[in-house]
């Protein structure tokens, strides 16, 4: 079973890349105040923040090959 290909792949990968970038540019923003805490700290702040974008991608991902966010 072959699927052709659908404009929800390019505009998605275009979508995430450009979303990532933003989040990227955020979290350099707050690495200044963030530099100054505890290194444990840091740590624990790097690891969240370093994961929570990967929580909405399943469903972003879902949407992408079928075109449903379930």
């Amino acid at each position: 079973m072959r699927k052709d290909p659908t404009w929800r792949i390019p505009v998605g990968i275009l979508g995430l890349l450009g979303a990532l970038a933003i989040y990227a540019l955020l979290v350099s923003r707050a690495a200044g105040p963030i530099g100054g805490l505890p290194v444990l700290v840091q740590t624990v702040i790097y690891i969240v923040l370093g994961t929570i974008w990967l929580l909405p991608l399943r469903r972003f991902l879902i949407w992408m090959e079928t075109g449903r966010w379930r």
